[in-house]
């Protein structure tokens, strides 16, 4: 300002800058505005050509500032802006250099603070085996694997409802239902997501006989999924949860919990292992993957789960576990190639509240057997763990014998939780089936909670939903919003989550 009477500021039009998508980061009537704003700045223009040669020609400056980094450019687009200065008596001059403004800068600082997430999102992206070929490749791997899915049925209801209210006769909540809405839960949704997901899923299951049963039997067979049923209960489990909107306000489990007899038990067994022998078509290998889901719900034992994952491990290629629920049996699931538990369930299954999270997980590896384990964390994402070889390890060194990695929750705002960890399992599982290395698993794994996470109920996840997810994040970049886009896109959320 001090070179001259008037200082005129020009900056480059948002159509000339080619730094790539999502540049320019802040627009340029914002970029205008704040310069404006400056007492020693009297003019501001934006400049819609690709240089200013043309404003230099039509102002004429006695004086033209430009960046340092332009006293040694030979660039001849600053050359025709230097030419038409200097011919009409004007001089350059360039700028000390001890500050310099870097958008590239700014936009990797947004990032970090932001986001602390949004960088290791960037990292893993880039990384090839996580590139969108190699994992399109992946998901067109899952076609046709063969995949037996163990564990109880539940009936998921949403019973939608109205504005609540205080009853007239005391402080009690009032709600009047408008719909109903049943979703296949338990190990049926897990089979279900490997169905909708390309594979060939068998379900082994406690039934009730008649037609609750029957009916059962056909809905999933319309879907893909081939029912094994086991006589037991007399009726499916079914967790009732009421909502006024996207929210939740009360669950009531309807659960008789199973209780089977010894003979039950070997009878089980057997069925477990013959559904496993008929899946890979009498094959030396088996079927392609297996999932054991333990809901809790008293069907599995201890025991009972160590001998269906002995009877399954000769008989599967790859073997994984998950659990839910404070009755579960997260440590009887032995020499399985992946467990699946959440952070609570893993840190449960210890009474370890208080260690550090790799600490527990070695332990969990260690006293199942099991090849790997990717721990979830809800909003925090999931970890990966795997057993580091031995001959990697340093003698002594506790950090050595786990290799882990991060993948961070790949949906910012969550619609409805539930289902999540089934998405993952069979997701992860038909990955390590395929030939995905753990990390790929488990990404793909966190696509597929992340699609979940976004719908109300229990829905299954497709191909097409996971390959859509990954385009979207490959296509990702940090923009800056006004209020009413922000205002706009809660107010659209709101609405879908309605």
């Amino acid at each position: 300002r001090h070179l001259g009477d008037i200082l005129l500021v020009t900056i480059t039009g948002g159509g000339e800058v080619a730094k790539g998508k999502g540049r320019p980061l802040i627009p340029e009537e914002l970029r205008a505005e704040n310069l404006a704003a400056l007492d020693c700045v009297d003019w501001v223009y934006v400049e819609p050509r690709p240089t200013a040669a043309e404003l230099l020609e039509d102002v004429r400056p006695d004086v033209y500032v430009k960046g340092r980094e332009y006293e040694f450019n030979a660039d001849p687009r600053f050359a025709a802006e230097r030419r038409a200065v200097e011919d009409h008596g004007g001089r350059v001059v360039f700028s000390s250099g001890d500050v310099v403004f870097s958008s590239s800068a700014l936009i990797a600082a947004l990032e970090h603070t932001a986001d602390p997430f949004h960088e290791r999102l960037t990292q893993l992206t880039r990384t090839p085996a996580l590139s969108g070929p190699r994992l399109y490749e992946r998901i067109a791997g899952f076609r046709g694997r063969r995949v037996l899915v163990v564990g109880e049925t539940v009936v998921d209801t949403y019973v939608l409802c109205d504005r609540p209210e205080v009853a007239g006769e005391g402080p009690v909540m009032t709600l009047r239902p408008l719909e109903k809405r049943r979703y296949d839960g338990g190990a049926a949704v897990v089979a279900r997501h490997v169905a909708a997901l390309g594979g060939r899923p068998v379900l082994v299951t406690p039934l009730p006989e008649g037609p609750e049963g029957e009916a059962f039997r056909r809905r999933l067979a319309g879907v893909g999924v081939e029912v094994v049923g086991f006589s037991a209960g007399t009726t499916l489990p079914e967790k009732q949860r009421f909502l006024a909107g996207a929210q939740k306000l009360m669950k009531v489990d309807m659960v008789e919990p199973y209780v089977l007899d010894q003979g039950q038990q070997d009878a089980f067994v057997e069925t477990v292992r013959a559904a496993a022998a008929a899946a890979g078509g009498g094959g030396a290998s088996g079927c392609d993957g297996a999932i054991v889901a333990d809901f809790g719900l008293g069907l599995f034992t201890p025991t009972l789960t160590a001998r269906v994952c002995d009877a399954l491990r000769p008989l599967v290629g790859v073997l994984a576990g998950d659990v839910s629920g404070r009755r579960s049996n997260l440590r009887a699931m032995r020499q399985l190639d992946l467990l699946c538990p959440s952070e609570s369930e893993l840190r449960e299954a210890y009474r370890a509240h208080d260690e550090g999270l790799p600490a527990v997980a070695w332990r969990l590896l260690e006293e199942t057997g099991a090849r790997a384990s990717i721990v979830t964390m809800g909003a925090d994402g999931l970890i990966s763990f795997e057993r580091t070889p031995e001959h990697q390890r340093a003698a002594g060194s506790f950090p050595t014998r786990l290799k882990a990695e991060h993948v961070p929750a790949l949906c910012p705002v969550a619609v409805d939780p539930m289902g999540c960890g089934d998405a993952l399992l069979a997701t992860a599982t038909l990955s390590l089936a395929s030939g995905a290395s753990l990390l790929e698993a488990g990404f793909l794994g966190a696509c597929a909670a992340a699609v979940q996470v976004q719908r109300l109920g229990n829905p299954p996840v497709t191909g097409a939903d996971l390959r859509t997810t990954i385009a979207r994040l490959h296509a990702s970049h940090l923009a800056l919003a006004d209020t009413e886009t922000i205002a706009h896109i809660g107010a659209e959320r709101a609405r879908r989550a309605s």
